[in-house]
């Protein structure tokens, strides 16, 4: 057994969270490699170490200075070192950096020293080694990442040094130069690392006990996803879920690699499981058939009528005609004499009214209708198809509850069934399908 395990800002946030990181990799010798992110807020008045960063460079942009802001940063890598009773020279290479510290620095290598330094303590803590990203992750010359050449230097520091700290988010270009990824790119490395190893599972530790069903922010106490695939990850992330970026999973979704999202603070939950796909009958589905509920607000819907309308040709001049705008559509419904498509409210913007003209112009139809202020809601799950009556059940659960729907679409993979409803009905359904199905 082999797992890579990616530790986020806030499990890494200071030396108590170092203290559980260290307890988690000792519980099982088969986490062999660590990720690594820069440590995060301590608590809700902290600070990213990754954000003061940012605003270190800015200060340096416009010439103002940063010695404060740097100060702030020594100062907090040191507090973990001394609690922890480590030995890095956090000082020493301050020293040398610093000097560094002016307009023709690069942005992505000062921000990039968030993470290294926290790998740096957190190597020495745990008795990893520490590889540095710049000499196993690489970007090439197009800005992506030379997958390739990543996997072989990571497998190959795994051969050398048995157990190694990598630190997240960034990598080297072809010209020596560091290059960070988007935000959340920690996730991407500890994803690069366990594709390159062929890890049997891939641990996300993190500040939540995996992905639950819907948003408490919306629903109290929602249950937690025990087993998810990536087909339905992707499709509530489509939906607006806050979970993992797809670019951030398809490193291991390409090697068939298990994903677990586990809680540093609570070790014990077994989290989220996100797998290819799930054996039916295998003792590990939950009792549920709806995996998870995810919606966005603000969304148009664009409704064209024409008698006797050849439908194929009207539906692509009318597509052309937004594809013109820059408005990407989200759902097509088609009828006999008429067609809906539901496209985003701030998309269409001012343009609406210049879409409706070329629209008129071009179809020649004998009505178009705008509906603003709509949300679309997705119920996923992937036992949804063998269970009959499904669609009846949510349509009635959401007319008993005196929610209007006014349109409605199911994804080609047959995964989610989508509704569209009133922005001022949106947390409303949600809790209503969540009562329904899940509760």
């Amino acid at each position: 057994m082999l797992k890579v395990a990616k530790f986020g800002g806030s499990s890494v946030a200071g030396a108590e969270q170092f203290k559980k990181v260290k307890a988690i990799i000792e519980s099982d010798p088969s986490r062999r490699i660590v990720v690594s992110s820069a440590a995060g807020k301590r608590n809700s008045g902290d600070h990213k170490l990754t954000d003061l960063l940012y605003l270190c460079h800015a200060h340096i942009t416009y010439g103002v200075s940063c010695e404060d802001i740097i100060g702030t940063i020594r100062t907090r890598f040191a507090e973990i070192r001394d609690e922890l009773g480590l030995q890095y020279d956090v000082e020493g290479d301050f020293d040398k950096l610093i000097p560094r510290l002016d307009r023709y620095m690069g942005v992505d290598e000062l921000v990039s020293r968030g993470e290294y330094f926290t790998s740096r303590l957190l190597a020495e803590y745990l008795g990893y080694r520490f590889v540095d990203a710049a000499d196993c992750v690489f970007f090439g010359f197009d800005g992506q990442i030379d997958k390739g050449k990543t996997y072989a230097a990571i497998a190959d520091a795994l051969d050398k040094y048995e157990r190694i700290l990598i630190p997240g988010f960034y990598g080297k270009l072809p010209t020596g130069k560091i290059k960070v990824m988007s935000r959340g790119g920690s996730d991407i490395s500890g994803a690069l690392a366990a594709a390159a190893v062929n890890a049997d599972v891939y641990e996300n530790w993190t500040d939540v006990s995996g992905i639950l069903v819907a948003d408490p922010r919306i629903v109290d106490n929602p249950a937690p996803i025990s087993t998810i695939t990536y087909a339905e990850l992707q499709e509530l992330a489509f939906m607006g879920a806050s979970v993992l970026h797809e670019d951030s999973i398809l490193p291991v979704k390409e090697k068939g690699i298990n994903l677990n999202i586990r809680n540093t603070n609570r070790p014990q939950d077994p989290g989220t499981m996100i797998v290819d796909e799930v054996a039916e009958g295998d003792g590990s589905e939950e009792e549920r058939f709806i995996t998870g509920i995810a919606g966005r607000r603000d969304f148009t819907i664009l409704t064209v009528s024409k008698r006797s309308m050849n439908t194929s040709l009207c539906l692509r001049q009318t597509l052309e005609i937004l594809d013109r705008f820059h408005v990407p559509v989200e759902h097509i419904t088609l009828g006999l004499d008429s067609f809906a498509l539901v496209a985003s409210t701030k998309a269409l913007g001012d343009s609406v009214y210049d879409v409706i003209a070329d629209i008129q112009k071009t179809v020649t139809p004998d009505d178009v209708n705008i509906k603003e202020g709509i949300s679309l809601v997705a119920t996923v799950g992937r036992k949804m198809t063998s269970r009959p009556g499904t669609s009846g059940r949510l349509f009635h659960a959401l007319g008993k509850n005196g929610i209007n729907i006014r349109t409605i679409a199911q994804g080609a993979d047959e995964l989610s069934i989508i509704v569209g409803v009133e922005n001022a009905d949106f947390e409303k359904a949600i809790r209503v399908i969540y009562e329904r199905f899940a509760g």
